[in-house]
Protein backbone atom coordinates (compact mmCIF):
# COMPACT_ATOMS: atom_id res chain seq x y z
CA UNK A 1 0.00 0.00 0.00
CA UNK A 2 2.82 2.44 0.90
CA UNK A 3 4.74 1.98 -2.23
CA UNK A 4 1.19 2.29 -3.91
CA UNK A 5 0.64 5.54 -2.65
CA UNK A 6 4.03 6.84 -3.65
CA UNK A 7 3.69 5.44 -7.24
CA UNK A 8 0.38 7.68 -7.81
CA UNK A 9 2.25 10.69 -6.02
CA UNK A 10 5.27 10.22 -8.59
CA UNK A 11 2.74 9.93 -11.62
CA UNK A 12 0.71 12.84 -10.56
CA UNK A 13 3.88 15.07 -9.87
CA UNK A 14 5.40 13.73 -13.46
CA UNK A 15 2.18 14.88 -14.86
CA UNK A 16 1.73 18.27 -13.51
CA UNK A 17 5.35 18.69 -14.08
CA UNK A 18 5.05 17.57 -18.22
CA UNK A 19 2.10 19.97 -18.33
CA UNK A 20 4.69 22.81 -17.42
CA UNK A 21 2.46 24.72 -14.69
CA UNK A 22 4.29 25.01 -12.24
CA UNK A 23 5.33 29.01 -11.71
CA UNK A 24 8.82 29.43 -13.97
CA UNK A 25 9.08 25.49 -15.03
CA UNK A 26 8.37 26.78 -18.70
CA UNK A 27 11.06 29.36 -18.46
CA UNK A 28 14.95 28.29 -19.51
CA UNK A 29 18.16 29.70 -19.29
CA UNK A 30 20.62 30.31 -22.20
CA UNK A 31 22.66 27.58 -20.64
CA UNK A 32 18.99 25.22 -20.10
CA UNK A 33 20.13 25.71 -16.03
CA UNK A 34 17.40 26.24 -13.74
CA UNK A 35 17.51 25.64 -9.53
CA UNK A 36 14.36 24.31 -7.60
CA UNK A 37 12.64 25.96 -5.09
CA UNK A 38 10.38 25.28 -2.51
CA UNK A 39 7.45 27.59 -1.06
CA UNK A 40 9.24 28.35 2.22
CA UNK A 41 11.43 31.39 2.92
CA UNK A 42 14.59 29.42 4.04
CA UNK A 43 14.20 27.68 0.69
CA UNK A 44 14.01 30.80 -1.37
CA UNK A 45 16.86 31.95 0.24
CA UNK A 46 19.35 29.47 0.22
CA UNK A 47 17.63 29.01 -3.53
CA UNK A 48 19.18 32.41 -4.66
CA UNK A 49 22.19 31.85 -2.56
CA UNK A 50 22.70 28.58 -5.74
CA UNK A 51 22.30 31.05 -8.22
CA UNK A 52 23.98 34.49 -7.12
CA UNK A 53 27.02 31.62 -6.64
CA UNK A 54 26.91 29.82 -9.97
CA UNK A 55 26.73 33.07 -11.28
CA UNK A 56 30.14 35.43 -9.49
CA UNK A 57 31.95 31.35 -9.90
CA UNK A 58 31.35 31.79 -14.18
CA UNK A 59 32.08 35.28 -14.73
CA UNK A 60 27.93 35.73 -15.54
CA UNK A 61 28.43 33.26 -18.14
CA UNK A 62 25.60 31.00 -16.48
CA UNK A 63 22.64 32.66 -15.17
CA UNK A 64 20.07 29.66 -13.98
CA UNK A 65 16.52 30.88 -13.82
CA UNK A 66 14.56 29.64 -10.78
CA UNK A 67 11.79 27.17 -10.73
CA UNK A 68 9.86 28.54 -7.72
CA UNK A 69 7.21 27.43 -4.54
CA UNK A 70 7.02 23.94 -5.28
CA UNK A 71 5.07 21.77 -2.91
CA UNK A 72 7.41 19.32 -1.64
CA UNK A 73 10.73 17.47 -2.39
CA UNK A 74 8.96 14.85 -4.23
CA UNK A 75 8.42 17.51 -7.16
CA UNK A 76 11.82 19.10 -6.82
CA UNK A 77 12.86 15.46 -7.52
CA UNK A 78 10.82 14.57 -10.63
CA UNK A 79 12.10 18.40 -11.83
CA UNK A 80 15.19 16.81 -12.17
CA UNK A 81 14.36 13.54 -13.49
CA UNK A 82 12.62 14.85 -16.47
CA UNK A 83 15.62 17.30 -16.75
CA UNK A 84 13.40 20.47 -16.52
CA UNK A 85 15.99 21.32 -13.96
CA UNK A 86 19.09 20.22 -12.84
CA UNK A 87 19.93 21.98 -9.34
CA UNK A 88 17.88 22.31 -5.84
CA UNK A 89 18.74 24.99 -3.62
CA UNK A 90 18.26 23.00 -0.56
CA UNK A 91 17.40 19.27 0.20
CA UNK A 92 16.98 18.10 3.82
CA UNK A 93 17.79 14.80 5.05
CA UNK A 94 15.44 13.42 6.96
CA UNK A 95 12.70 14.18 4.01
CA UNK A 96 14.90 12.83 1.45
CA UNK A 97 15.46 9.80 3.17
CA UNK A 98 11.81 8.81 3.99
CA UNK A 99 10.34 10.54 0.65
CA UNK A 100 12.13 10.07 -2.52
CA UNK A 101 14.45 7.38 -1.25
CA UNK A 102 11.92 5.33 0.68
CA UNK A 103 14.18 4.97 3.58
CA UNK A 104 13.05 4.35 7.52
CA UNK A 105 14.01 7.60 9.27
CA UNK A 106 17.79 8.05 11.08
CA UNK A 107 18.28 9.91 13.90
CA UNK A 108 22.05 10.24 13.51
CA UNK A 109 22.70 13.33 11.31
CA UNK A 110 25.85 11.57 10.30
CA UNK A 111 24.66 8.34 9.16
CA UNK A 112 21.01 9.97 7.41
CA UNK A 113 23.62 12.25 5.50
CA UNK A 114 25.85 9.09 4.46
CA UNK A 115 22.38 7.31 3.63
CA UNK A 116 21.10 10.21 1.60
CA UNK A 117 24.37 10.98 -0.36
CA UNK A 118 24.98 7.18 -1.00
CA UNK A 119 21.30 6.29 -2.48
CA UNK A 120 21.16 9.55 -4.83
CA UNK A 121 24.73 9.16 -5.82
CA UNK A 122 24.11 5.35 -6.74
CA UNK A 123 20.04 5.43 -7.72
CA UNK A 124 20.03 8.33 -9.62
CA UNK A 125 23.57 9.96 -10.48
CA UNK A 126 22.54 12.93 -8.30
CA UNK A 127 25.20 14.63 -5.78
CA UNK A 128 23.26 15.80 -2.13
CA UNK A 129 25.81 17.81 -0.96
CA UNK A 130 27.60 18.33 2.34
CA UNK A 131 25.13 20.53 4.73
CA UNK A 132 25.09 24.29 4.73
CA UNK A 133 25.66 24.19 8.43
CA UNK A 134 22.21 24.14 9.63
CA UNK A 135 19.38 21.89 10.99
CA UNK A 136 15.84 22.69 10.01
CA UNK A 137 14.12 20.03 12.25
CA UNK A 138 11.55 19.92 14.94
CA UNK A 139 12.37 21.24 18.67
CA UNK A 140 10.35 22.04 21.67
CA UNK A 141 10.84 25.80 22.45
CA UNK A 142 9.91 28.07 25.35
CA UNK A 143 9.83 32.01 26.24
CA UNK A 144 13.31 32.84 27.78
CA UNK A 145 10.85 33.78 30.57
CA UNK A 146 9.64 30.30 30.85
CA UNK A 147 13.21 28.90 30.68
CA UNK A 148 14.78 30.89 33.15
CA UNK A 149 11.40 30.50 35.74
CA UNK A 150 11.58 26.56 35.55
CA UNK A 151 15.33 25.70 34.42
CA UNK A 152 14.33 24.22 31.13
CA UNK A 153 17.20 23.75 28.88
CA UNK A 154 16.42 20.13 27.13
CA UNK A 155 13.24 17.97 26.36
CA UNK A 156 13.93 15.74 29.22
CA UNK A 157 13.51 18.75 31.68
CA UNK A 158 9.93 18.80 30.81
CA UNK A 159 8.84 15.58 32.52
CA UNK A 160 8.81 17.85 35.54
CA UNK A 161 5.82 19.93 34.38
CA UNK A 162 3.72 18.22 32.34
CA UNK A 163 0.80 18.61 34.05
CA UNK A 164 1.02 22.53 34.28
CA UNK A 165 2.11 23.30 30.55
CA UNK A 166 -0.53 23.77 27.82
CA UNK A 167 1.14 22.96 24.70
CA UNK A 168 0.93 23.51 21.00
CA UNK A 169 2.20 21.06 18.53
CA UNK A 170 2.01 20.82 14.73
CA UNK A 171 -1.21 19.08 13.46
CA UNK A 172 0.35 16.60 11.23
CA UNK A 173 2.92 16.15 13.88
CA UNK A 174 0.40 14.80 16.51
CA UNK A 175 -0.43 11.13 15.02
CA UNK A 176 1.76 10.97 12.97
CA UNK A 177 4.19 7.37 13.03
CA UNK A 178 7.40 7.04 13.42
CA UNK A 179 8.52 10.59 14.85
CA UNK A 180 4.99 12.19 15.58
CA UNK A 181 3.74 12.05 19.06
CA UNK A 182 2.86 8.46 20.01
CA UNK A 183 7.05 7.63 19.36
CA UNK A 184 7.46 10.56 21.36
CA UNK A 185 5.85 9.32 24.51
CA UNK A 186 7.43 6.23 23.76
CA UNK A 187 11.01 7.96 23.72
CA UNK A 188 11.28 10.32 26.48
CA UNK A 189 8.45 8.42 29.04
CA UNK A 190 5.66 11.23 29.41
CA UNK A 191 3.25 13.10 27.89
CA UNK A 192 1.55 16.05 28.62
CA UNK A 193 -2.15 16.74 29.97
CA UNK A 194 -2.82 19.66 27.85
CA UNK A 195 -2.13 18.89 24.75
CA UNK A 196 -3.70 20.37 21.64
CA UNK A 197 -2.61 20.43 17.17
CA UNK A 198 -2.58 23.23 15.72
CA UNK A 199 -0.80 24.80 12.59
CA UNK A 200 2.49 25.17 12.86
CA UNK A 201 1.90 28.90 11.77
CA UNK A 202 0.48 29.56 14.75
CA UNK A 203 2.29 28.03 17.46
CA UNK A 204 5.03 30.85 18.16
CA UNK A 205 2.73 33.81 18.44
CA UNK A 206 0.23 31.75 20.99
CA UNK A 207 3.55 31.28 22.62
CA UNK A 208 4.43 34.71 22.54
CA UNK A 209 1.43 36.08 23.35
CA UNK A 210 1.14 33.99 26.56
CA UNK A 211 -1.60 31.41 25.06
CA UNK A 212 0.96 28.61 25.24
CA UNK A 213 3.54 27.50 27.79
CA UNK A 214 5.33 25.23 25.58
CA UNK A 215 5.74 24.68 21.38
CA UNK A 216 6.90 22.21 18.77
CA UNK A 217 8.42 24.35 16.21
CA UNK A 218 11.06 23.90 13.75
CA UNK A 219 15.02 25.03 14.74
CA UNK A 220 15.26 27.95 12.36
CA UNK A 221 12.27 29.83 12.28
CA UNK A 222 13.15 33.32 12.39
CA UNK A 223 10.56 34.31 14.93
CA UNK A 224 12.61 32.13 17.33
CA UNK A 225 14.96 35.92 17.57
CA UNK A 226 11.87 37.67 16.90
CA UNK A 227 10.49 36.55 20.27
CA UNK A 228 13.42 35.62 22.17
CA UNK A 229 12.54 31.86 22.28
CA UNK A 230 15.04 28.92 23.70
CA UNK A 231 14.83 25.87 21.95
CA UNK A 232 15.37 23.17 23.96
CA UNK A 233 18.20 20.72 23.72
CA UNK A 234 16.45 16.99 22.24
CA UNK A 235 19.12 15.42 24.45
CA UNK A 236 17.72 11.53 23.28
CA UNK A 237 17.74 12.72 19.87
CA UNK A 238 14.53 11.69 19.10
CA UNK A 239 13.52 13.96 15.98
CA UNK A 240 15.50 12.89 12.87
CA UNK A 241 17.76 15.29 11.65
CA UNK A 242 16.91 17.51 8.44
CA UNK A 243 20.14 19.08 7.67
CA UNK A 244 20.26 21.09 4.45
CA UNK A 245 22.19 20.99 1.57
CA UNK A 246 22.54 22.24 -1.87
CA UNK A 247 21.73 19.12 -4.58
CA UNK A 248 22.77 18.84 -8.42
CA UNK A 249 22.95 16.06 -10.88
CA UNK A 250 26.03 14.80 -11.59
CA UNK A 251 25.76 15.19 -15.25
CA UNK A 252 25.15 19.10 -15.32
CA UNK A 253 28.16 19.93 -12.92
CA UNK A 254 30.28 17.59 -14.83
CA UNK A 255 29.38 19.52 -17.94
CA UNK A 256 30.21 22.94 -15.94
CA UNK A 257 32.38 22.45 -13.35
CA UNK A 258 31.57 26.20 -11.89
CA UNK A 259 28.23 24.96 -10.99
CA UNK A 260 30.41 22.41 -8.53
CA UNK A 261 32.70 24.52 -7.29
CA UNK A 262 30.17 27.54 -6.36
CA UNK A 263 27.94 24.89 -4.74
CA UNK A 264 30.64 23.18 -2.39
CA UNK A 265 31.95 26.57 -1.16
CA UNK A 266 28.49 27.09 0.44
CA UNK A 267 28.92 23.72 2.48
CA UNK A 268 29.52 24.71 5.86
CA UNK A 269 28.85 28.59 6.37
CA UNK A 270 25.49 28.89 7.15
CA UNK A 271 24.55 27.98 11.04
CA UNK A 272 21.20 27.55 12.14
CA UNK A 273 21.32 30.81 13.96
CA UNK A 274 22.36 32.11 10.64
CA UNK A 275 19.27 30.87 9.35
CA UNK A 276 17.15 31.92 11.36
CA UNK A 277 18.24 35.54 11.52
CA UNK A 278 17.83 35.12 7.37
CA UNK A 279 14.40 33.64 7.69
CA UNK A 280 13.79 36.86 10.44
CA UNK A 281 14.80 39.58 7.90
CA UNK A 282 12.59 38.12 4.91
CA UNK A 283 9.15 37.12 6.95
CA UNK A 284 9.27 39.63 9.82
CA UNK A 285 11.25 43.14 8.19
CA UNK A 286 9.57 42.17 4.93
CA UNK A 287 12.76 42.13 2.36
CA UNK A 288 12.90 40.29 -0.71
CA UNK A 289 14.61 36.48 -0.45
CA UNK A 290 16.71 37.00 -3.25
CA UNK A 291 17.85 40.46 -1.58
CA UNK A 292 18.37 38.55 1.95
CA UNK A 293 20.63 36.18 -0.42
CA UNK A 294 22.70 38.44 -2.31
CA UNK A 295 23.47 40.84 0.95
CA UNK A 296 24.60 37.90 2.98
CA UNK A 297 27.17 36.88 0.02
CA UNK A 298 27.94 40.26 -0.57
CA UNK A 299 29.35 40.59 3.01
CA UNK A 300 30.52 37.06 3.30
CA UNK A 301 32.78 38.20 -0.10
CA UNK A 302 31.05 35.17 -1.71
CA UNK A 303 33.10 32.96 -0.12
CA UNK A 304 36.48 33.44 -2.40
CA UNK A 305 38.83 32.56 0.22
CA UNK A 306 37.01 29.30 0.42
CA UNK A 307 38.70 26.37 -1.75
CA UNK A 308 41.36 28.34 -3.00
Amino acid sequence: MRQMKKLLALLVSLTVLSGCSLPGLSSSSSDGIAITSMTTTESQIVSHMSRLMIEHYSDGEIEPTMINNLGSSTIQHNALLSGDAQVSGVRYTGTELTGVLDKDPESDPDIALEQTQKAFDEEFDMKFYDSYGFDNTYAFMVTSETAEEYDLETTSDLAAYTDEFAVGVDTSWFNRPGDGYPAFQEAYGFEFDNIRAMQISLVYEALNTGSLDLALGYTTDGRIPAYDLVVLEDDLQFFPPYDASPFATHEIIAEYPEIDDALSRLVGTVSTETMQNLNYRSDEEGIEPALVAEEFLEEHNYFEEEGE
